[in-house]
């Protein structure tokens, strides 16, 4: 039988592996589905269309894993992709590496020839190589269903592994030998009578971090990106007001929860957390890794005052605790059930934390004056392009309240860092790996699979600039095949603006330059244009909102293709000494 001439097999009655594969995730509460499907997977992705799953094929196996990591985000579940064998399988590799970095649950289930082909002692094998020995130290496990009845506890230690400790992708092969088998199954089992679920703390340890938190005077909750993508805003919202305290974001916690916007605080790109830091007496560190972008909560404005500063961990990976700093309390569990736990303990509300109503106002404060500040720079209205930070201060005023934010590039990105004036309940974006790129197959697959675990459809801004925005272009054709409301509002300097800077900065003023230029032909609104989408084209600052707003009114997709000026965005990085002290070698 050839490979692409698969015949359906007489059932003897059972559950095909390809059928039970869709009804574990369904026990996880999975429903989106993202892959290019190969002879390997149509059986399952007919399957999972009629069982009424969300199927996204994109346009390359890399985006299906990135659209897959950004459902996994925006869901608060494992989330499940397909990569074809051979080379489907490495073509993904960008994606699951960046799933790693990223801490994203991600199961991918790789097609691969039967193991008779695989085992035999041949030369020029068509679309083959051996996929494990590739993927398995990019990967927190790796196996194979070899026979049917397999099935269940390989996909239930894939999902349970991805979810432990410190989450992460995992592999499974799916060879073509197995696809039409059948095993005898049971209904599948809920997640918490396979795996440990909403884990709680020691109740000791409850009770010290409770009246650590009851005797500090300037306490402070440090919020990461675990906050977010467990969905867990609602309760820590719940324990900050309760503390009566400010909200530090770590890099990758951007996401505002919703009630708390004007006590949160962007970890160094605000004035206002540096003020928090420093005059904090104790620290509750939930969902984050304590990593460089955060100084490891030891070095330079933690540095002042770390004699008398007491620290509580939040952290699910046991293994974590007092590696990047010392810790007073770990609170070992799902912050899921932890944070509640902690919140119960402190009891009644507790008197507002010192300077919280200063660093509220200093904070709005701030903004307010970046948009001003902004607003003096260049608009496009003459013979220079808009200013970045224009371009950002004008764009984020734009953004739906109700929307998901996608951001992606690099210069313009710490642009956002500093000048954005609106306060997203979901940002998603690549915090860890640095992957440029991932912006468009992020947006596509948090959108999709939003819509898919809710039910309704939320508008999109993926805010980027040309050279990430060029990687995955497209999957602009999925946004426009899935009616997705999207707006690529994309800042065009035709040129790699973090590493002309760096030429600047290593070389002085007139140096070649070389490989960071491009052609300055590209006009992205007409690439929108052609793939079925809207596309404008906007010069000056005090049009790009108007464009936005009728982008969201019209609906679909739009590409918004925005001028800005070279010079300014390779030079003019707000904060950009604050942004290297991040990779301050081995000083930290």
């Amino acid at each position: 039988m050839a490979y692409d001439d698969q015949v359906q097999a007489e059932s003897k009655g059972g559950t095909p592996v390809y059928k039970r594969i869709l009804e574990l995730f369904e026990a996880e509460g999975v429903n989106t589905l993202f892959g290019i499907p190969d002879p390997n997977f149509v059986h399952l992705f007919l399957e999972a269309e009629n069982r009424g799953w969300t199927v996204v094929s994109p346009h390359h196996e890399a985006s299906a894993v990135h659209m897959a990591a950004a459902a996994a985000r925006i869901t608060g579940k494992p989330a499940l992709c397909i990569a074809t064998l051979g080379p489907g399988m490495a073509n993904a590799m960008p994606g699951i590496q960046c799933a790693k970095v990223e801490n994203d649950p991600v199961i991918i289930l790789g097609g691969q020839r039967a193991r008779v082909t695989e085992r035999r002692v041949r030369r020029g094998r068509i679309q083959f190589v051996r996929q494990e020995p590739m993927i398995e130290d990019s990967v927190k496990f790796s196996s194979s269903i070899e026979y049917a009845d397999q099935t269940d506890e390989i996909i239930r230690e894939a999902i349970r592994i991805s979810l432990s400790g410190t989450p992460g992708p995992c592999y499974i092969e799916y060879p073509s030998h197995v696809l039409l088998e059948e095993l005898d199954a049971e209904p599948a089992l809920p997640p918490a009578r396979y795996r440990l679920t909403d884990a709680g703390a020691d109740g000791d340890r409850i009770a010290e971090a409770a009246a650590l938190i009851k005797a500090a005077k300037n306490p402070i909750l440090l919020v990461g990106h675990a906050v977010h993508t467990t969905k867990s805003g609602e309760k820590l919202k719940d324990l900050a007001l309760k503390m009566n305290c400010p909200v530090i974001q770590t890099s990758g916690g951007t996401s505002y929860i919703e009630g708390l916007e004007d006590r949160t605080f962007q970890y160094v790109f605000s004035d206002a957390s540096i003020d928090a830091v420093e005059e904090s007496d104790l620290v509750v560190a939930i969902g984050t890794e304590l990593g460089e972008p955060l100084h490891y909560g030891r070095w330079r404005h933690w540095y002042a005052g770390e004699a008398n500063r007491k620290w509580i961990y939040i952290q699910q990976d046991a293994t974590a605790i007092g590696v990047n700093r010392p810790i007073d309390v770990p609170l070992v569990g799902d912050l899921r059930a932890v944070v509640p736990q902690l919140t119960r303990a402190l009891g009644d509300g507790l008197p507002e934390a010192q300077g919280l109503r200063r660093f509220m106002k200093d904070g709005q404060a701030e903004l307010d004056e970046l948009a001003v500040e902004a607003g003096e720079k260049t608009d496009g209205s003459g013979n220079v392009p808009m200013n970045t930070a224009q371009f950002v201060v004008e764009a984020t005023k734009a953004f739906p309240k109700d929307g998901i934010m996608i951001r992606d590039g690099g210069a313009t990105v710490i642009y956002q860092w500093t000048y954005s004036q609106c306060k997203p309940h979901d940002v998603i974006w690549n915090q860890n790996y640095g992957h440029i790129g991932t912006g468009l197959p992020y947006a596509t697959g948090a959108m999709l699979a939003d819509e898919a675990a809710t039910g309704k459809k939320r508008p999109g801004m993926l805010l980027t600039s040309d050279s990430s925005f060029l990687f995955h272009v497209g999957e602009l054709e999925v946004a426009v095949r899935k009616n997705l409301t999207l707006v690529c509002v994309v800042g065009v300097d035709f040129q790699w603006g973090l590493e002309v800077g760096v030429y600047k900065r290593t070389f002085g003023q007139g140096t070649a330059e070389t490989g960071t230029h491009w052609s300055d032909k590209v006009r992205f609104d007409k690439i929108g244009e052609g793939f079925g989408g809207h596309g404008d084209f906007v010069r000056e600052a005090k049009d790009l909102g108007p464009a936005i707003k009728a982008a969201y009114e019209r609906g679909g997709l739009t590409v918004i293709h925005v001028p800005i000026d070279p010079k300014a965005n390779s030079e003019e990085m707000p904060k950009y000494e604050k942004f290297r002290t991040w990779y301050a070698e081995g000083t930290q």
